[in-house]
């Protein structure tokens, strides 16, 4: 197909600092999808390098993860859309299949062998996160569905109970719509006030700001541990500090953290911390809230059903001790014991060799970006005091960034994301309606950024032949 020879329509992209033009939304829409191929041998990318002169943590890594062994329309796969989820690796696979196969029943209720098996297996999942993130005991990791959910039970529960007129809850504007949406109820409820800390001149949540804003009215700070637009990180233990001082709480988002570093909520001292399955090589479906116990303890039921009661009358019931409190109806045991492989497998690596590698990846990510003539990315730029998270959003002058991510995967096998990323407020703060991003993870090598890049200086030349 000359793709060269497609007409293309106008689409809107209001983005003051890039003027707004005719862009393809519609011609790429016409693009004809190939179909997918059958994974190749996982052997064939064991091949050294040339960048590293040996075999890197990519390299050595992807083999474990099938997925990443395709052709997507005619190329080879290169995915980095890590920031909205990662892919699993075979013993996340085998784990599932196992439990489906093996000893499917459900837990906490049968005496027979498959539901004991099953029980000891998914509380064994929750003794796994709880040492991963350094929990000083696993009744304070509370499954839940995923890390929009445990904030919803944090808002429902903690927020419904604590917070009154007047009460200040401090955020970001760079927070996702899962850490603002709740408390945005939550404070239509209770009278409660949001109040948001801008960005500095570094593209950075203003961290003094945040530290004059906290203050005796102050009952709740949600904070992002890692941005998922912007790749900046934020000193959570003294923001956590300032908050205690004044008697408030902190929530911490760390679904862009947990799968990337240590994190060790002894350490961070928060009260509260969520993070999700899915982008930390475990299963779709779950996630988990840390909670201290004391706290935990002394919050009512999210839900009211099965498993959370101690006991059922007909005019009251009394409740389960955290973590059952939490946990109503039958859990996804699967997508536990998943999740559970899952640390099994980050474990074994080694999270401070991921933390390194891909500290490394991040900066030729940016780097390689720079060289893209047009081209704005957000967050701060990389220093001996700045280490990105592994991604970067941008966008490229004249360029709708959804028109970018249509051509890179038809064209070119590339996958990452383009929209607003969950972040509208933040974009709106940036002057954009949306922006492209392009986000790794361990399994992802020197060569996908080259790649990645040779693609896009090709997606940025097509549009402009259109000038």
């Amino acid at each position: 197909m000359d793709a060269m020879a497609l007409k293309f329509s106008s689409s809107k992209f209001l983005n003051p600092a890039f003027p707004t033009t005719s862009t393809h939304s519609s011609a790429l829409r016409r693009l004809k999808f190939s179909s997918w191929s059958l994974p190749v041998s996982a052997a064939a990318v064991r091949e050294a390098d040339p960048a590293l002169g040996s075999l890197s943590l990519g390299h050595i890594t992807r083999p474990d993860f099938p997925i990443l062994h395709q052709e997507v329309n005619g190329s080879k796969l290169v995915y980095l859309d890590n920031a909205a989820t990662s892919q699993k690796p075979n013993s996340v696979l085998k784990a599932l299949q196992s439990y489906y196969e093996s000893y499917n029943s459900n837990v906490h209720r049968g005496i027979h062998y498959l539901s004991a098996k099953a029980t000891d297996a998914y509380e064994l999942a929750r003794k796994k996160v709880a040492g991963f993130v350094n929990a000083s005991a696993p009744s304070e990791i509370v499954f839940t569905r995923n890390a929009t959910e445990a904030i919803n039970l944090v808002a429902y529960t903690w927020g419904l109970s604590n917070l009154s007129p007047g009460d200040e809850i401090v955020l970001t504007v760079a927070e996702h719509h899962s850490a603002i949406v709740p408390w945005q109820i939550v404070a239509q409820k209770t009278g409660a006030v949001l109040k948001f800390v801008g960005l500095d001149g570094d593209e950075v949540p203003d961290v003094q700001e945040l530290r004059d804003t906290i203050s005796a009215k102050t009952k709740l700070v949600v904070v992002h541990h890692i941005s998922n637009t912007l790749a900046s990180s934020l000193p959570i233990g003294d923001i956590v500090d300032w908050a205690h001082k004044v008697g408030a709480r902190v929530l911490v988002d760390a679904c862009q953290s947990v799968p990337h570093m240590i994190v060790d909520v002894q350490s961070l001292d928060a009260d509260f911390l969520v993070a999700s399955s899915h982008k930390m090589c475990g299963p779709t479906g779950i996630g988990f809230l840390y909670g201290k116990s004391d706290i935990l303890s002394a919050m009512p039921p999210f839900l009211g059903g099965g498993e959370m009661i101690s006991d059922v009358f007909l005019d009251h019931s009394t409740y389960q001790e955290p973590p059952s409190r939490f946990e109503a109806g039958t859990p996804a045991i699967g997508e536990a014991i998943g999740l559970g492989a899952a640390i099994d497998y980050l474990s074994e690596i080694g999270m401070r060799k991921i933390h390194e590698y891909e500290t490394e990846l991040a900066t030729y990510l940016y780097e390689s970006l720079s060289s893209v003539p047009n081209i704005r990315i957000y967050g701060p730029k990389p220093s001996k005091n700045v280490n990105r998270a592994p991604l970067c959003s941008f966008n490229v002058e004249n360029i709708h960034p959804t028109d970018i991510a249509t051509f890179l995967d038809q064209q070119h096998g590339v996958a990452i994301r383009s929209g607003h990323h969950c972040t509208q407020p933040l974009h709106r703060h940036l002057g954009v309606s949306a922006s492209a991003r392009a986000s790794l993870h361990f399994y992802n090598t020197k060569e996908d950024i080259d790649n990645f890049i040779q693609a896009l200086n090709d997606t940025v030349n097509f549009f402009n032949s259109f000038k």
